[in-house]
């Protein structure tokens, strides 16, 4: 049943994602299409040893998820690691993880939605590359418009057919290398007949990791979209031990078979080397299969990248490092607007590509190309210091062999970051990332420079006495410094009250604890809770005093007031400038201009935990 507000506000909480497909996105998350098509590029280079680097940057990616695991089961967040960073090294580093992180999968989506493309021109030459991007770009920005269940339904399914794709490899493949298939006996020739197990040196091993590990990033998507389940910290928990296993089947088990079934240096397994392998075993339309599989595993990284990408932003405007409407839900718990903006910039690299190819999308390409990695770096460091910052006793899941293993992990990630520097392939993607970490870090500086620059506008001087007294507030609802100005406003006893707390997912905090699926509901609870303590308050020292909430715009929610209400006199209560939303948005000056013969006062007070509101 679904209840509406009088603000049009609908209080129902859908029910997000469900545990199977919960369960499902945690599998096939680490399965991109990198693993069916760029496999080939690191067979083709290392040898029969590709599994080694795939297994090295395995361990990697587990460690990361176990570090995240161990923070999202102490300190649940809808923020995830951007949170984490904020928490342990300070707001520059929760507004690069976050920032950094967006980026990533906004480009990935534009990246992806070509790549579908061009599967589907196999089947239909004629199609234009552009318009069936778009298309595919649009079909998975509707699926994520609809509802979170949607999004959770369509990647289920996708990332079924990838699983099962593999799993019947995997099995197939055993059966043809140890013997079980038919007119076939167990044969490991491959890895030593055609140059040795390092026909290119060890040393390959070392370069093909900057490839791996690029393929193997998604696996942290679970934890983003735990917070939209039922259980969002046994949710994180089995992601995160569940990807050893996913991991080393799906990687190390299938490149190990790759490089036994077909020779490492065959043509065509640079080209796809799970139809080389399938071509090999005699089985009939493999290329048709393996494009279909391949084609899937593009729309699932399409589909989880817009999600991703979409719940960032929702992140960084309750974080207030993002426009505040792109916190806005609509009565499916979906943040539309978030979603809509990130289609938009995958759009553009869509259209990128097509008329600048080797320049633009190429720039937009490498400079996103070691951001993953940033933020892998980022997560490290913030559990270390976390660990260290709050101790070990209260922990339920707990990073393994800790520091040693933490501090490990930090320092391989930095050193394949040196390796990509050391490359002259990928020297311009570690130098152009690292050009806009800057730009994000320079943001965040004027950001804060902006805030905390712009003067107070001085409004009409307040009459003595004033009758009618409207107040506008919300962090700052029951906060000792308004409710002392309120006092000495109505001393007389002869002031009538009217407080307005805005429905604000921001304000509240609610956007800070709750995921888009429930946060309208809990926004509402906090901002009732915040006005229902003001009212009381000044109740209990004989106020008159009456009130509501508003609309979840200051400003719309305090001219719907002044309408109803007619004050003589207005007081906004706001945080310090460098924490205040509303100050950012110049509601105060822009409330003296709006009501120049309204005296509009300002009170500047001091937060309110948001865990004395939000259950």
């Amino acid at each position: 049943m679904m209840k509406e507000s009088r603000y049009g506000c609908s209080t129902r909480v859908e029910e997000g994602l469900s545990e199977r497909q919960l369960r499902m996105i945690a599998i096939g998350g680490v399965i991109g299409a990198g693993l069916f098509v760029g496999s080939g590029v690191v067979i083709h280079a290392t040898g029969p040893a590709a599994f080694i680097p795939y297994a090295l940057c395995g361990f990697l990616v587990i460690m990361v998820m176990r570090m995240l695991a161990e923070m999202a089961v102490a300190h649940p967040s809808t923020g995830s690691f951007a949170d984490y960073a904020r928490n342990a090294l300070g707001g520059w580093a929760g507004f690069s993880v976050g920032w950094l992180y967006w980026y990533f999968w906004v480009i990935i989506v534009g990246f992806e939605a070509i790549a579908g493309a061009k599967i589907v021109q196999y089947w239909i030459p004629g199609i234009p590359l552009w318009l069936c991007s778009l298309v595919l770009l649009v079909a998975m920005t509707m699926t994520n418009l609809f509802s979170v269940s949607s999004f959770g339904e369509f990647e289920f399914w996708f990332a079924g057919i990838k699983v099962t794709a593999i799993i019947l490899f995997l099995g197939i493949g055993a059966a043809y290398v140890f013997g079980l298939w038919p007119g076939k006996s167990v044969d490991f020739s491959n890895l030593a007949s055609h140059g040795g197990f390092f026909p290119n040196g060890a040393w390959a091993i070392t370069a093909a990791i900057v490839t791996v590990i690029f393929s193997m990033t998604g696996a942290e998507v679970a934890t983003i979209a735990a917070a939209e389940s039922k259980d969002p910290e046994r949710a994180v928990a089995k992601a995160a031990n569940s990807v050893i296993a996913r991991i080393a089947l799906f990687y190390v088990g299938s490149i190990f078979l790759l490089v036994t079934i077909v020779p490492w240096n065959d043509d065509t397994v640079a080209a796809s080397p799970f139809v080389a392998a399938f071509t090999k075993m005699g089985l009939p339309y493999a290329d048709h299969i393996m494009n279909a599989v391949v084609l899937t595993a593009v729309l699932s990284c399409l589909n989880s990248g817009m999600y991703t990408a979409s719940r960032m932003l929702f992140v960084l405007a309750a974080r207030r490092e993002a426009p505040q409407q792109l916190v806005k839900v609509t009565r499916r718990g979906v943040p539309a607007i978030a979603i809509l903006a990130s289609s938009i910039v995958g759009f553009l690299c869509v259209i990128a590509a097509a008329v600048s190819p080797d320049t633009v999308f190429s720039f937009l390409l490498n400079s996103s190309g070691a951001v993953i990695l940033f933020v892998y770096c980022l997560i490290g460091i913030s559990q270390v210091t976390l660990r260290y910052r709050s101790g070990s006793e209260h922990l339920r899941v707990k990073m393994w062999m800790f520091p040693a293993l933490s501090i490990f992990t930090v320092v391989a990630i930095m050193a394949i970051l040196a390796q990509m520097g050391i490359e002259k392939d990928s020297r311009s993607q570690l130098v152009l990332s690292l050009l806009s970490w800057a730009v994000v870090i320079v943001l965040y500086l004027a950001n804060k420079w902006f805030i905390a620059r712009r003067p107070e506008v001085e409004g009409a001087v307040a009459k003595p006495n004033p009758r009618r007294v409207l107040v506008l507030a919300n962090e700052t609802a029951d906060s000792a410094e308004l409710l002392a100005e309120l006092h000495t406003i109505g001393a007389d006893q002869a002031a009538s009250y009217f407080v307005v707390v805005p429905d604000s997912p921001i304000e509240t905090g609610a956007a800070a604890t709750h995921g888009p699926v429930d946060v309208r509901e809990a926004t509402q609870q906090a901002a009732q809770s915040r006005l229902d303590h003001t009212v009381a308050t000044l109740r209990s020292n004989n106020l008159d005093v009456d009130g509501a909430r508003g609309d979840f715009r200051p400003l719309r929610a305090l001219a719907n007031a002044v309408d109803t209400f007619r004050p003589d006199l207005i007081v906004i209560a706001t945080l310090p400038p460098e924490m205040s939303v509303w100050h950012r948005f110049d509601v105060v000056d822009r409330a003296r201009h709006d009501y120049p013969q309204i005296p509009v006062t300002h009170v500047v007070a001091i937060p309110v935990a948001v865990e004395a509101f939000v259950q």
